[in-house]
């Protein structure tokens, strides 16, 4: 899968060379605030799997949903938030791509839709969607071969 995305104004360029680990669709007050919107489409991938040219982004250190630190990349530019790392996802490097940002951004859709306690209560999900009040646990949720890249990602950084 090839993915390509950029920022607003053209600056940031980027291409994703591997599938995601996963596809989150994000509905914490966070997400909705930093978007201005009811939620995110995040797609968990490696960062050595974004290739990046153009502008180098900027970024901040915000509060997640659980509460914990994470850092939002941004162009500085035109203010395009084109990928977050979060301190408590697992493995190294991880990168959450804003689908969004993406050239074609319906090549993708939600595989799990988390912190939907703070859902907007007009937005309906779709009949049968995986769905948390918060996070959840990759054992319960993450297909076998997105766990299996990421027990080898962990192996490789020992």
């Amino acid at each position: 899968m090839n993915l390509e995305g950029r920022c607003s104004c053209g600056a940031i360029r980027y291409k994703l060379t591997n599938s995601p680990l996963i596809v989150h669709a994000c509905h914490c007050r966070d997400c909705q605030r930093i978007t201005g919107s009811g939620f995110v489409i995040n797609i968990w991938i490696e960062k050595r799997f974004v290739e990046r040219t153009g502008a180098t982004p900027k970024s901040v250190v915000l509060k997640g949903g659980t509460g914990k630190d994470h850092e939002a990349f941004f162009c500085d530019q035109c203010g395009t938030y084109v990928w977050s790392r979060y301190q408590v996802a697992p493995g190294p490097d991880a990168l959450f791509v804003r689908a969004g940002t993406l050239d074609n951004p319906d090549a993708v859709q939600p595989d799990v839709h988390i912190f939907t306690r703070s859902k907007l209560p007009w937005l309906r999900l779709p009949e049968g969607a995986t769905a948390f009040d918060t996070a959840y646990k990759i054992d319960d949720v993450w297909p076998a071969a997105s766990k299996e890249r990421l027990r080898r990602n962990a192996a490789a950084q020992t």
